[in-house]
């Protein structure tokens, strides 16, 4: 009998399943940062997830449950890997792969992609990252069941991980299976995670730290967003127009559409329209229908000084401008829209007509760079052969995403990060945000650290760091410089 048969009890050759295997390939290269050749070793590969059950004799088993792809760099000629630091690192979605923060600002290869103003054409490449953060720590990069090569097991319904709390626990129970096998439980251990990715790393910030005892040293949160009720424009919920505002006027400035008093200086504009979104447009917004209309009217010509658009339309909207409307409607003479995960970047509708833009723009820029260098890079240069699809983002995956533990609530891990800080008061925490970014606004994020409700004693754990880029800021050079800079100074502070 074969070992892919097996007889049943009226004697019929009947198939079995193979036992899903680990995989891994490592590869040895080098690259330049700040003129010094780093030698480093890449292991590429999946991981079997498996959970505990319990057999009919009551003895403990495993059943294999889901197969996890990473990717990870370790520096070479370390003389105790155990004291190196390591980061793992998302991306968000839900349904995204790690491509954005591997290839784009983490990774030793990067993505030529040139920004907004000189777009590269295809056929894409990658080049030698000197702003790779390898040199501070070493890197994993984590694709979510679902996205990239990771796949739940025959026999497992994929489903069951897209979901909010199921997530959490697989790339934890990842991280744990990591750490343990290759040895690195006593190395300072980082988190960076981007959009959904920062929701996911808050989340594990406690799952790690209560399931398991891992303590982290640091979290880095790329685009932020922990307390959704910031961002969901339903109705009834007011908290999104006031702290999108001063990302609409950034916008407005980036693209000339202000006045020549709020055009001189950025950073000096925000402060006004953060000044105004934060106490006379909220007073507004509060009072609803008792609004005098005089008043309504003051409201909606500052409004409209303050997001180029005109009065006429922001008091149709009901001093209320939604994120989709304001896309579509800044450049609508122009015929025009502009981007959510960049507003730099400028889309073309069939029709100047609608309510909401086609697609993208900011995101349609990048995609296709990323996906034709990483399916070329890990097969040429990482050597890791597959047939299945590399998921870069997974339609699959966002549809059928659910919060079951948030019924009739927004989803907040922003206590889940509070409570891990208070249990951990060596945990530090960075934040990096974009002016241009509609998708996290960089105030939606600092109103949800101003709510944390965290001990004066551990408010300096807290840092934040600002961009003029959006969602993707490390697709602007002199800002992935920068954020290189902030991002090498807080992993070397966290451990100091």
């Amino acid at each position: 009998m074969s070992e892919e048969t097996s007889t049943n009890k009226n004697n019929k050759p009947e198939e079995t399943k193979a036992e899903p295997k680990d995989i891994v390939v490592q590869s040895q290269h080098t690259v330049s940062v700040n003129g010094q050749e780093l030698s480093y070793t890449v292991t590429t590969g999946t991981i079997v997830l498996k959970e505990e059950v319990e057999k009919e004799e009551k003895a403990e088993g495993e059943k294999a449950k889901a197969s996890i792809f990473f990717i990870a760099y370790s520096k070479n000629d370390v003389a105790d890997t155990a004291q190196r630091p390591i980061t793992f690192s998302f991306n968000g979605g839900p349904g995204s792969s790690s491509v954005w923060l591997h290839l784009g600002v983490l990774g030793p290869r990067r993505v030529d992609n040139h920004d907004v103003d000189s777009p590269v054409l295809p056929p894409y490449r990658l080049v030698n990252n000197e702003y790779t953060l390898l040199d501070e720590t070493d890197l994993v990069f984590i694709d979510p069941v679902g996205t990239g090569f990771s796949r739940a097991v025959p026999g497992e319904k994929p489903k069951q991980f897209y979901d909010f709390k199921k997530d959490i626990e697989s790339v934890g129970d990842f991280i744990r299976l990591y750490v343990t096998r290759y040895r690195r439980w006593n190395s300072p251990k980082f988190l960076i995670g981007e959009s959904y990715g920062t929701t996911r790393a808050a989340g594990l910030s406690g799952y790690l730290q209560e399931r398991y005892g891992m303590y982290l040293n640091g979290i880095i949160l790329v685009s932020s967003i922990l307390n959704f009720q910031t961002a969901r424009f339903t109705i009834g919920n007011d908290l999104p127009y006031i702290l999108f505002l001063p990302t609409y006027t950034a916008t407005a400035w980036y693209h000339r559409q202000l006045e020549p008093a709020l055009q001189a200086d950025l950073e000096q504009t925000l402060a006004e329209v953060e000044a105004f979104a934060l106490n006379e447009y909220t007073l507004a917004l509060m009072q609803g229908a008792e609004l005098p209309p005089e008043r309504q009217q003051e409201i909606a010509q500052k409004l409209a000084r303050y997001t180029a658009l005109s009065t006429d339309y922001i008091e149709r909207t009901n001093l209320r401008i939604n994120i989709h409307r304001f896309c579509k409607e800044l450049l609508r003479a122009r015929r025009r829209t502009v981007g959510r995960l960049d507003t730099r970047y400028i889309g073309i509708d069939r029709d100047a007509a609608g309510e909401y833009f086609e697609n993208d723009p900011s995101y349609a820029a990048i995609l296709g760079a990323y996906t034709s260098t990483f399916n070329d890079y890990i097969r040429r240069d990482l050597a890791f052969e597959s047939d299945l699809p590399y998921e870069i983002l997974s339609f699959k995956v966002f549809p059928a995403w659910q919060y079951a533990q948030n019924q009739n609530s927004f989803v907040n891990v922003a206590e889940t990060l509070r409570q891990a800080m208070t249990m951990n008061p060596a945990l530090k925490v960075h934040v990096a945000n974009g002016y241009y970014d509609l998708a996290t606004p960089y105030l939606a994020t600092r109103y949800t650290f101003t709510h944390l409700e965290l001990d004066p004693s551990l408010q300096s754990n807290i840092s934040m760091s600002f961009y003029e880029a959006g969602h993707m800021m490390y697709v602007h050079l002199p800002s992935l410089a920068r954020l290189k800079e902030n991002l090498a100074a807080f992993v070397r502070q966290a451990i100091a």
